[in-house]
């Protein structure tokens, strides 16, 4: 087994289609990709994936599988950046990564804590989804990020924020009218989920409907809010998304708090403890003191 099988097996898992995994991240045509795919299977043993009309979806083995191909990418890129890491001196510089759309709260608070150190670095800041920030982190190409708790070798969380997510529709739905949505609201209508790249994300939300026992097969799936936020005024239909999501939504576009206890999900700082930057040891100094702040943005009234 080689490692750009696993590659080639979590592109596929992350993306749902052999079609897409091999256009848009492996760059590969697609029945090389499928030979490769059936290949990592005889070599496991099992079925890793059930190929169907609306793509590949995880067997139960497939998603253990899952878990330990990503483990073993990690400590192989982690091996290769220790060495350059030992090779280079520590960089006059200060990457942050942000979850797309975080930056409206935190980066306000991140220079207000290090503004002592700004004038002297080259302070970089890129928005990432959750993963790409934690593989950035665990590789040494970002200093510091704000991002879902994604295990990762060498790389260290502290919980800043546990953030409730609202429910997240057009603002003349019927059910807009209401101060609260219930679970059972959203049984009858146009659901749209998660894919596996915010698996954080979609875990949550799968958890909180199973556990208030509603069963909804999502119409579409999604990778970042952006998308939602525009197949909800496109499909009449609703999502769950944290509350950070709201300063930045459209005026067709409204959002509700969820009935009873609404589920959460943890916002992090991610940071490598072996990283030598005095910058990060000034910020991890000033971390009580940005949590105590919270977030920054304003919300809206969305009524």
């Amino acid at each position: 087994m080689e490692l750009r099988h696993l590659r080639y097996f979590v592109a596929v898992a992350e993306e749902g289609s052999v079609t897409v995994a091999a256009e848009r991240r492996l760059h590969t045509a697609q029945p090389s990709l499928g030979r490769q795919l059936r290949d990592l299977e005889l070599e496991v043993g099992v079925r890793l994936f059930t190929r169907g009309a609306r793509g590949m979806t995880l067997t139960p083995s497939g998603r253990v599988f899952l878990d330990h191909a990503r483990l073993a990418l990690g400590q192989a890129a982690e091996a290769v950046q220790a060495a350059r890491r030992a090779a280079r001196p520590a960089r006059a510089a200060f990457s942050v990564g942000f979850i797309t759309g975080q930056e409206v709260d935190w980066l306000p608070h991140v220079t207000r804590v290090l503004h002592a150190d700004l004038p002297r670095i080259e302070f970089k800041v890129i928005s990432l989804h959750s993963i790409e920030i934690a593989d950035a982190l665990q590789r040494g190409e970002l200093d510091l990020g704000f991002l879902r708790i994604e295990p990762r070798p060498g790389v260290e969380y502290r919980v800043i924020a546990r953030e409730p997510l609202v429910a997240i529709l057009p603002s003349d739905h019927r059910l807009a009218r209401q101060d609260a949505i219930a679970p059972r609201d959203l049984e009858d209508e146009v659901f749209i989920g998660f894919s596996n790249v915010p698996h954080v994300l979609r875990d949550v939300v799968d958890r909180y409907l199973r556990q208030n026992g509603v069963a909804i097969e999502p119409s579409y799936r999604i990778d970042n809010f952006g998308t939602g936020l525009s197949l909800v005024a496109s499909t009449r239909g609703i999502a769950l998304l944290p509350t950070y999501v709201e300063p930045l939504i459209p005026w067709s576009v409204a959002s509700r708090p969820l009935k009873g206890r609404p589920p959460t999900i943890d916002l992090a700082v991610g940071y490598r403890p072996d990283n030598p930057s005095a910058v990060l040891k000034a910020f991890l100094n000033g971390i009580d003191q940005l949590i105590a702040a919270g977030p920054a943005g304003a919300r809206p009234k969305t009524r």
